[in-house]
């Protein structure tokens, strides 16, 4: 005697499911989807938020369509002479769909204000604290000391020509340095016109606005070189608002800080 057709369906559901979770929770890492790991502890934070609200959407995405996949195999018309059973209501059913998504909703409710705190937390006491200026067509970062006082300085050079190099990381355009593992203070702000300060592999993008100054702190785990960009279309050369940012070890950071000029544009 052979298995009805609803039967199957369980079974296959509950393989499905249990075939998810098992993958889920084998998983050594959270997958990317796509997105950065982050390179410093607020990007880190973000990713988490942002993988964690991904692989929910997609067990959310799994059961819809597996309920209509089932709701179409199930209850298709067999006869064609002969019409379904109709029901108008189930309030059981409908207490649960209304009830689940509002729990899912502030579940990422909560979680999301947690990341932004986490996010936008600043320091009492920075380690390094670095004005930066966005202007056409290019950025600066003065690193102050605890008075304020600039002491090194890292620009682009403002009467130079584009270069169209296009890449972000060669030396036509201003790379800033941070150390490994100690929290940066980034003192915002525009010169001009709007422009968005945005670093990809540190999951993070902050408007820099005429007449307004946003403070954010950068904590990096990792070395190395990444990426940055304006963006905020800002006027002709917005393609060439690029620049760098190095994170390296403390020593290796003092070090670079004690070679730089307070003033004029630094390499």
């Amino acid at each position: 005697m052979g298995i009805p057709g609803g039967a199957k369906l369980r079974r296959v559901a509950r393989f499905l499911l249990f075939s998810t979770i098992a993958l889920a929770l084998g998983g050594c890492t959270l997958p990317t989807f796509g997105g950065f790991r982050g390179a410093t502890t607020q990007g880190q934070a973000e990713f988490k938020l942002w993988s964690w609200m991904t692989m929910a959407g997609l067990v959310v995405a799994a059961i819809v369509w597996g309920l209509i996949l089932w709701a179409v195999i199930a209850y298709r018309r067999r006869d064609p002479d002969k019409m379904p059973r109709q029901f108008h209501s189930n309030a059981f059913v409908e207490v649960i769909y209304t009830a689940v998504p509002l729990i899912i909703i502030g579940v990422i409710f909560f979680y999301t204000v947690k990341t932004e705190n986490t996010v936008d937390a600043l320091a009492p006491h920075p380690a390094v604290t670095v004005r930066v200026t966005g202007f056409q067509w290019g950025w600066s970062f003065s690193y102050r000391d605890p008075q304020g006082k600039q002491i090194a300085l890292v620009e682009t050079a403002q009467a130079r020509p584009p270069v169209l190099a296009g890449n972000p990381t060669s030396a036509e355009y201003p790379q800033f340095v941070l150390p490994l593992g100690e929290t940066t203070q980034i003192v915002l702000e525009s010169a001009d016109v709007v422009h968005g300060f945005y670093i990809p592999a540190f999951n993070f993008s902050r408007y820099a606005l005429p007449g307004v100054t946003n403070n954010f702190d950068f904590t990096p785990v990792h070395t190395g070189v990444f990426a940055g960009h304006c963006a905020q279309y800002c006027g002709l050369y917005h393609a060439e608002m690029l620049f760098s940012v190095r994170v390296v070890r403390p020593g290796a950071f003092q070090a670079w800080l004690s070679t730089q000029p307070a003033s004029g544009a630094a390499t």
